[in-house]
């Protein structure tokens, strides 16, 4: 499965990787982080085929809100991890290091180092480093081999459907993607596909200029289309009541997750890191005041996918 959607991701990954002067055998990051799913989910609540947390994202320049993520755009998403692995690389000056704090952070990292009284490389502050670490770069490398050495072990591959030509358009207002299916032909699950990062089926034309991929095959039916697109049956894809429920979607409807307060916690801190409120977080745990203690457990609610 990973070497059938390498199809589609390995040429978008190249391309920013060598913009960014990354080693292209990086690219193989992705399937440690999210088996190349853009709209995979930790439970931590980093997202996207680089698994982001909303903190480092917005960081990067991703846009969150409650129409779009941009952790799921693959474009997007690789330039950030691309910058991101850049940053580390020019702090580490060693790759394997990068990876390792890419990870589990720097501070980690930096931590491990002096516990093994300045030792520079991965291997010589492996066992400082957290458990999950310790694993995560001779993950990245098996998957590096696996997909490298595919023919030696008789693995078929398939092309991915998704590897197809591919136009761009600017939409300057909300479109549905039943709207664009049903006016073009285009298949509704190719849409989702090639556009994982708006969590609704709704292209956000109305608060910005937003891409949508389509398809080749397909442009000139869009293009013929023209405004009719927006209207066909708006009242129903684009109701705007349904829409105000998303823009103020964020209260329990999305992923639930628990979090264990750790020492140096405040509110502001963690609902920064999850893209939520302070008022939300109490609100979600029946807190009358922002005090909270070390080792106790917060639910909070992520926004839907």
């Amino acid at each position: 499965r990973m070497l059938e959607l390498s199809h589609y991701y390995w040429p978008i990954f190249d391309q920013i990787f060598s913009t960014y002067d990354i080693p292209l055998e990086i690219k193989a990051l992705a399937v440690v982080e999210s088996m190349m799913r853009p709209e995979a989910t930790s439970r931590a609540g980093a997202k996207g085929l680089w698994q982001f947390m909303h903190v480092t994202a917005k960081g990067y320049g991703l846009r969150i809100n409650s129409f779009m993520d941009e952790r799921m755009d693959p474009v997007k998403s690789t330039v950030a991890a691309a910058r991101h692995l850049r940053d580390l690389y020019r702090m580490f000056g060693d790759w394997s290091l990068a990876l390792a704090a890419y990870n589990c952070g720097v501070g980690n990292v930096n931590k491990a180092i002096r516990r093994s009284g300045g030792a520079g490389g991965y291997w010589e502050i492996y066992s400082y480093l957290p458990r999950e670490t310790r694993g995560y770069v001779p993950a990245f490398v098996g998957a590096l081999y696996a997909l490298h050495y595919y023919k030696e072990y008789g693995i078929q591959v398939s092309n991915s459907v998704l590897a197809v030509p591919v136009d761009t358009f600017e939409i300057k207002h909300n479109l549905h993607y039943s709207q664009i299916a049903e006016l073009t032909g285009a298949d509704e699950e190719i849409i989702v596909a090639l556009n994982p990062q708006y969590m609704h089926k709704i292209i956000p034309g109305d608060e910005m200029t937003c891409i949508l991929k389509l398809p080749a095959e397909y442009s000139n039916a869009f293009i013929d289309a023209g405004d009719s697109l927006y209207r066909h049956k708006a009242e129903t894809y684009l109701n705007p009541i349904e829409i105000k429920k998303i823009k103020d979607d964020v209260v329990g409807s999305g992923n639930r997750i628990t979090y264990k307060v750790k020492s140096g916690d405040i509110l502001g801190r963690i609902a920064s890191r999850y893209g939520v409120t302070v008022k939300q977080i109490k609100k979600w745990n029946g807190l009358r005041s922002d005090n909270i203690r070390v080792g106790q457990k917060l639910v909070i609610y992520t926004r839907k996918k």
